[in-house]
């Protein structure tokens, strides 16, 4: 396991960094790495995440300016069961 590539993982989509990260817990999980390749992997696990949380938050902003009209933010709080049916 080498360092971590920040500049790779700031040019990942959110499904790509997501995927890397479940790939990432499911080896942690497994108990087959080292205490040093625990470590690492846990470190780039928290990279994804942060590289995950911006790019929910991007989004976030994006729709939030997509939905103002007349000059006002209409805001409302996802419900995803609701928009499930």
């Amino acid at each position: 396991m080498s360092k971590i590539n920040f500049e790779e993982i700031a040019q990942l989509s959110f499904e790509e960094a997501a995927s890397k990260l479940e790939a990432i817990v499911n080896r942690l999980e497994s108990g087959e790495s080292s205490l040093e390749e625990g470590i690492l992997l846990f470190e780039e696990g928290m990279v994804l995440a942060e590289h995950c949380q911006q790019k929910l938050k991007s989004a976030s902003i994006k729709i939030e300016e997509l939905l103002e009209k007349d000059g006002e933010l209409l805001k409302r709080a996802f419900d995803y069961e609701a928009d499930k049916e």
